[in-house]
């Protein structure tokens, strides 16, 4: 029991990369054949079909990312250093990202069509709805404790900071350069103290 629970962990780990780098359509079975060491029937023991095993893969990589956000949002009560904890996760991404590949979240919604796998592209839709909630979270809940400034829209701020952040990202995948998503979380952070800090 032990031995499939861990091979069905590889499959998932290995796939998750892959999909993230690739997307759906680009890697094939033949692809995480090689990445596993397995063949196609010891794959499709643990998932029912490709599709199956992308929608795991990336509740996978999600996992992984919201890991990384739970740790960076610990000990930081105030809502700029919450944001500011966001920002941080996104910073790292080239240089130590919890799934090769950039955010999956962002790849995922970039690299699937609605024909291709609607059941994926929803669950992009559904894990980014979640950070955005969590941005606009912060920032009530930072409005009612006075700090956070009174005019700030919650929801525009979660379109900007992700945008910036997702650009940053994917501009240092580009040139394989981490300075890119650097800058991006310097200007998202001196915004926050500028524009959003009470």
């Amino acid at each position: 029991m032990r031995n499939g629970t861990q091979t069905r962990e590889n499959i998932l780990r290995q796939a998750a990369a892959l999909f993230n780098r690739q997307g759906f359509a680009g890697a094939s079975m033949a692809d995480i054949m090689q990445a596993t060491g397995l063949q196609k029937g010891g794959i499709y023991r643990h998932f029912e079909s490709k599709e199956a095993l992308a929608l795991e893969a990336f509740d996978y990589a999600v996992g992984q990312m919201a890991a990384r956000f739970s740790t960076s949002l610990e000990g930081r009560e105030h809502a700029v250093e919450r944001l500011n904890g966001i920002v941080d996760v996104f910073a790292r991404l080239h240089d130590d990202p919890p799934v090769p590949g950039g955010c999956p979240m962002m790849n995922t919604a970039v690299q699937t069509d609605d024909a291709e796998s609607p059941a994926l592209r929803d669950r992009a839709r559904t894990a980014m709805d979640g950070l955005r909630t969590l941005i606009r979270q912060t920032v009530r809940k930072g409005i009612a404790r006075g700090e956070v400034r009174a005019d700030v829209d919650g929801d525009a701020l979660a379109t900007l900071l992700i945008c910036t952040l997702e650009g940053g990202v994917a501009i240092s995948r580009l040139y394989n350069d981490g300075v890119h998503a650097h800058r991006a979380a310097d200007a998202m952070r001196t915004y926050l103290d500028e524009r959003v800090r009470a």
